[in-house]
């Protein structure tokens, strides 16, 4: 594949197209995001031709959108991973995923949550035994994590937006989106049990897209015990096709939980989440049901 010449030299839309192609690329980025980098898996997952695999993969180094890494010199054989460039299109799968959802295959509305027999709700129930993509996010501590803990069980909790008063304001018509409100009383509820959740042989992470500051403002102000982590680059947004929406400019998680095991395996999921404070219970007794400690 080779970059097509869209004749318009000044417009940022039409250099970008001329790189990615065709929509095959959109979604060889989109395999390759979730965990999926050798070529057999992406072609068995995609069902694209070989030919035109090898086209697009060989067309997307060029670009310098993949880099190679070998895996086995006999016979000769690569991974296919994400530079920074190709990281960079992360927000548009994210983006591509929103619209796509909301505008094709839903009615138009602006919500934070879904039906449970959606589309969206039955692509997030497919996790269940997905191996989550190796990645780490910025804590709000500054550090920086993987979304699981490796060796652990761990609670993955997705939240629109959780705000500190007088640091920053809610998004413009917050309280009228379906299912935003309520992450203070989730993040609040997971704070009051997060000694039953240890007890019970478990970690607890929270992770929304907001920037770390917010996050660390958000944290001090609820005194949360564990840490939350930023998805602002929508890396794991896009590698687990997590369901979002926009609001106030930044495309959000809808809210969600995940039971995530030792090798980073999820187990169980919540979603969608109608009731922040009771899926946290319910999350425990899911912990406790499944954790063998």
């Amino acid at each position: 594949m080779k970059r097509a010449d869209l004749g318009d030299t000044d417009c940022g839309i039409a250099q970008a197209l001329g790189v990615l192609g065709d929509w095959w690329t959109f979604l060889i980025v989109r395999e390759i995001a979730g965990g999926t980098s050798r070529f057999d898996a992406i072609q068995r997952e995609l069902g694209v031709s070989r030919r035109a695999l090898t086209e697009r993969l060989g067309g997307l180094v060029e670009q310098g959108v993949l880099r190679r890494q070998p895996y086995s010199a006999h016979p000769p054989r690569h991974d296919y991973l994400l530079t920074g460039k190709g990281e960079a299109l992360l927000p548009v799968l994210v983006a591509l995923q929103d619209w796509g959802t909301r505008h094709v295959m839903g009615d138009g509305a602006l919500t934070a949550t879904a039906t449970a027999d959606s589309a969206e709700a039955r692509r997030v129930h497919r996790l269940v035994g997905r191996r989550l993509p190796e990645l780490a996010l910025r804590r709000h501590d500054g550090g920086a994590e993987p979304p699981a803990v490796p060796g652990r069980w761990a609670v993955l909790y997705l939240f629109p937006g959780a705000f500190a008063p007088g640091a920053q304001g809610l998004p413009p018509s917050w309280g009228e989106i379906p299912g935003a409100v309520g992450c203070t009383l989730e993040s609040r509820t997971y704070a009051d049990r997060h000694a039953l959740f240890r007890a019970a042989g478990a970690e607890v992470r929270g992770a929304s897209t907001q920037r770390p500051d917010q996050l660390s403002a958000f944290a001090e102000h609820a005194k949360l015990p564990y840490p939350l982590l930023s998805d602002e680059d929508g890396r794991l947004a896009a590698g687990l096709l997590l369901p979002t929406f926009r609001a106030g400019g930044v495309a959000r998680f809808k809210r969600l939980t995940l039971l995530i095991d030792p090798e980073s395996v999820v187990r169980v999921v919540q979603f969608p989440v109608t009731d922040p404070a009771g899926s946290v219970d319910e999350m425990l007794e899911q912990v406790r049901r499944r954790v063998d400690r």
